[in-house]
Parts: structure tokens; C-alpha cells; sequence
């Protein structure tokens, strides 16, 4: 699964329907934002709108992922059922990496405040005991923050 070309086929199929961005995005319901960022291969379009998007382009889910027309008569080891709940699977696990990361980001951020006060004594130990103390505040409100949207984006999904 290439983005990139997915991106250019759902460019290119959009335009042999004759429709603009803007008007893919209103018969999906979301932002031509979305629509750009997809055909410019920075993201995948969302397993919920993906059965939509195949029919308003009339492609099928694998050519979708595959970023190019299919031989009718290929035969493909998955439906399209199965294949949206492969999609939908990556993009939890993608969300899972994010939460691990921003737990991680925590923890690592409350040891450096943890062992900033035990560096100190002379001007230079001083200097490195702000700096721990900083950039650990600064790594946990970063852990905070990718938790928040990973635990808001959970909630949200259909």
C-alpha cells in the first residue's frame, strides 16, 4: 500500500468523474483538506469513508490500495468487507503506537524532573539541572498532549 500512488489514482479518478475536490469532500461529508492531503500521498482516507469514496469513484476497495485499476477477471484473496477491516485495523494500531509513545514521552519526561534536583552544586551542574528540569516539563506536556488526542480520536471513531 503506496500512499503515494493511491493518492494519484484517487486524483485521477476523481477527475474522470468530473468532480473538484470540494465536491468530493461534500458527497463524503468531510474537508477538501482531506481530499488534498490524500491525493497528495501525506495520509489514507478513513476506513469509514472508504466504501463511499470506491463507489463515487467506481473502483473497488483493493484497486483503492493497490492505487491502480484492477483486471476484473484477477482474482483477489479478500473481499472488500475484509479488506476495510484490515484498514480499520492499521489505523487502531497506528493510534495505539501514538498513545505508547506520548506513555513513554511521560515517563521518560517525569525521571528527567526526577533526577534534575540530584544534578546541581556548581554553576555548570546548575545549568544542566535547569535544562533537565525544562526539558522534561517540556517532554511530558508533549506526552500529554499526543495521549489526549490519541485518547480523543478513539473516542470519536465510529
Amino acid at each position: 500500500m503506496n500512499q503515494i500512488s493511491t493518492g494519484t489514482f484517487i486524483a485521477r479518478k476523481r477527475k474522470e468523474a468530473n468532480l473538484t475536490q470540494a465536491q468530493l469532500a461534500e458527497h463524503l461529508g468531510i474537508s477538501s483538506k482531506s481530499v488534498s492531503k490524500w491525493e497528495r500521498g501525506k495520509c489514507m482516507p478513513d476506513y469509514a469513508v472508504v466504501t463511499e469514496l470506491c463507489e463515487i469513484l467506481g473502483i473497488t476497495v483493493s484497486e483503492l490500495l493497490d492505487g491502480e485499476e484492477n483486471e476484473r477477471e484477477n482474482l483477489r484473496l479478500y473481499d472488500n468487507d475484509q479488506m476495510l477491516e484490515m484498514l480499520a485495523r492499521i489505523q487502531r494500531l497506528e493510534s495505539q503506537r501514538i498513545t505508547i509513545i506520548a506513555i513513554a514521552l511521560i515517563v521518560m519526561g517525569i525521571a528527567l524532573l526526577t533526577l534534575s534536583p540530584l544534578v546541581g552544586g556548581a554553576s555548570l551542574t546548575d545549568f544542566f539541572s535547569g535544562a533537565l528540569s525544562r526539558i522534561g516539563a517540556g517532554v511530558v506536556l508533549i506526552g500529554v498532549f499526543l495521549a489526549t488526542r490519541s485518547i480523543f480520536e478513539y473516542l470519536v471513531q465510529p
